[in-house]
């Protein structure tokens, strides 16, 4: 049979669908993480044996300062350092705060972490040792362990049974719910309470779901889609779980991990009654309240007959305070005697600092810390980078970062760097990146390097420049003995000359 061509019309009517049809790639619901300053610092990067790898985890040099802290991660699991303090001393840039957050990636997110910086307990709402002590208690975590029985499986049927309401009228209410719980061994069907019905809905517990129902409290957990239901949909949004093992009905020793600043909170805020007095008082109350120290000797005493009875398990974390020259002579005596309690973390600072005045003092002490509570730390220092250090640093920062960028631009950046600060050349590549993606390139080249290193000043010559510009700036203080050339360059301000 011939096929007789579509009359002319017809074939245009046909082009105009075909134009209009639309298709648009679904993008992943996937978050995406975010670049920040340490985010290539996956841990320590040391051997089985103790020992640091020259290039591992993210890290570049630093060896003796690695495997210190590797020491420091086998006593805080082994439970021995709790009570003891690590000081990390170093020039700026030299990787302290890295460190510390390598500990915590050796630990695990099972020890508790809490990282803070010295300058934020001055607050006009809450005293200085209260903060501190707040911080301490968020890093002494408590393991409890329950034995619970509970129904788990995958929902095959979700039927609400509804009957005539009691209370009159035409509206019907749901007097029980039936649903059926699968796993690998065998089926069930559960008769439940409208409660639980209500505590699903908020669940969005579906068909298909796999959730586990706590026999003696009524309480529902999703805890993901069965992952037969896996090529469903491609949008990566929903977290698939296999099917449970076992039978439907089991005993199941539930872990839970909370630190004591959890219990502090919990147990610091009763709920009020509903008359207008108690809401009125609620809603009056500051936002910040201290807790006092009888509710914390109170909630000690619980825990420490939990451990006594085997139901917990104490795990002391790391408190973490950078920039600790930051606190006063009040905060160190403060850490003296927190140092001494029962339940103490292990203590992680940080300082930049070398011979300076102890705040809230006219003395002046090694790296702004008092002599006795020095004494009480184990001190790790970090040491300069070399150049070579610095390029395999920049290396992985540019990988990290998602830059491609030619050797010569590398070499550029890498003495940069070695002149300034390594972060201000890692400030430089994104910058770097930008610009050369609005001249079209798809490296980073030596122009683009140089462009951005002119656009945006280093330190020092942003000092060279309100030296020269001085009389132009408001309130200047510099003497003027410092605007005299000094073979043939200014001389840039110091710290001390600025405070006299």
């Amino acid at each position: 049979y011939l096929q007789q061509p579509p009359p002319h019309d017809a074939k245009k009517r046909q082009h105009t669908h075909t134009a209009a049809m639309k298709i648009e790639e679904v993008q992943s619901t996937t978050k995406k993480q975010r670049v920040a300053t340490h985010t290539h610092i996956k841990g320590l990067g040391l051997k089985d044996d103790g020992e640091a790898f020259d290039m591992a985890a993210g890290w570049v040099g630093q060896e003796q300062a690695r495997e210190a802290c590797g020491v420091v991660v086998d006593m805080i699991k082994q439970k021995k350092m709790a009570g003891r303090a690590l000081l990390m001393a170093g020039a700026p840039g030299t990787g302290k705060t890295a460190l510390a957050l390598g500990i915590a990636q050796e630990l695990g997110s099972k020890v508790p972490f809490c990282p803070m910086v010295g300058s934020e307990v001055y607050s006009s709402e809450v005293k200085k040792t209260e903060i501190l002590m707040e911080n301490f208690r968020r890093a002494i975590g408590l393991r409890i362990k329950e034995n619970k029985e509970v129904y788990e499986g995958e929902v095959t049927e979700l039927t609400p049974e509804e009957t005539e309401s009691t209370s009159g009228g035409y509206g019907k209410v749901i007097s029980h719910v039936v649903i059926g719980l699968k796993t690998v061994k065998g089926t069930k069907q559960l008769k439940l309470d409208p409660t639980i019905y209500d505590a699903m809905q908020k669940e969005h517990v579906a068909v298909g779901d796999v959730i586990y129902i706590e026999a003696n409290s009524g309480s529902v957990k999703r805890v993901g889609r069965c992952d037969a239901y896996a090529t469903e949909f491609d949008l990566e949004a929903e977290e698939y779980v296999p099917l449970p093992k076992g039978d439907v009905h089991k005993k199941k020793e539930i872990v839970q991990d909370v630190t004591l600043h959890d219990l502090d909170c919990a147990n610091a805020k009763p709920q009020g009654g509903q008359d207008i007095m108690s809401v009125m008082g609620q809603m009056m109350k500051s936002k910040k309240t201290e807790i006092t120290e009888k509710l914390r000797q109170e909630i000690n005493k619980v825990v420490n007959r939990y451990i006594d009875t085997g139901v917990a398990e104490l795990v002391p974390g790391v408190l973490f305070i950078d920039e600790v020259h930051m606190l006063d002579i009040e905060c160190f005596s403060f850490l003296n005697r927190a140092l001494e309690n029962d339940m103490a973390p292990v203590l992680v600072v940080a300082t930049n600092r070398g011979i300076t005045k102890i705040r809230g003092t006219n003395y002046k002490s090694p790296h702004g810390i008092p002599i006795d509570l020095l004494d009480r730390l184990l001190i790790v220092t970090t040491v300069p980078y070399s150049e070579r250090e610095l390029r395999l640093i920049l290396d992985i920062r540019c990988e990290e970062e998602d830059v491609e960028m030619t050797e010569d631009a590398k070499d550029l950046l890498c003495k940069i760097g070695h002149e300034t600060s390594l972060r201000y050349s890692i400030h430089l590549i994104t910058a770097a990146a930008l610009v050369a993606h609005k001249r079209k390139s798809a490296e980073v080249e030596v122009e683009d390097i140089s462009k951005v290193y002119t656009m945006f000043l280093d330190v020092q010559r942003s000092t060279q420049f309100m030296v020269e510009y001085q009389e132009q700036f408001m309130f200047n203080e510099i003497p003027e003995s410092m605007n005299a050339p000094v073979g043939g360059h200014r001389v840039t301000p110091k710290a001390d000359d600025m405070e006299d």
